[in-house]
């Protein structure tokens, strides 16, 4: 089993749900990257039944912890709408992270605007 595509997934269902509606877009975004790993469904949509605490991050490489932490901002995008609880949980998962909260704010702003070479560059020189 895959832990780091599981423990991924887990905090992108929680945000999805932190809004209190799974968006369809959400849902989706969520499949096609268990599909992109090789991640059953199935075990997906066991996660979406029943989410796993979220545990330490700090295991993680530092590519590993920007690819979550930028999936998360995908997901805040994915349905069109920015809500302040998706807002609030992403900024605990950065903290998780390691990540001061403030790139939240930063990704939210600037996600469209700039490369994601640009804002991996900024988030570790300036964020972490």
């Amino acid at each position: 089993m895959d832990i780091v595509t599981k423990k991924k997934l887990n905090i992108l269902i929680q945000l999805a749900e932190a809004d209190k509606h799974f968006a369809r877009a959400e849902r989706e975004m969520i499949l096609k990257i268990a599909s992109e790993r090789k991640f059953p469904e199935e075990e997906v949509n066991q996660l979406i039944r029943n989410p796993e605490p979220i545990d330490t991050l700090g295991a993680l490489s530092n590519d590993q912890k920007f690819d979550y932490l930028k999936d998360c901002i995908d997901l805040i995008f994915a349905d069109q709408k920015v809500f302040e609880s998706e807002v609030i949980f992403t900024k605990s998962i950065a903290i998780k992270l390691g990540f001061k909260k403030n790139v939240v704010d930063f990704l939210i702003e600037n996600s469209e605007k700039i490369t994601h070479a640009e804002l991996k560059s900024t988030v570790f020189a300036e964020y972490w």
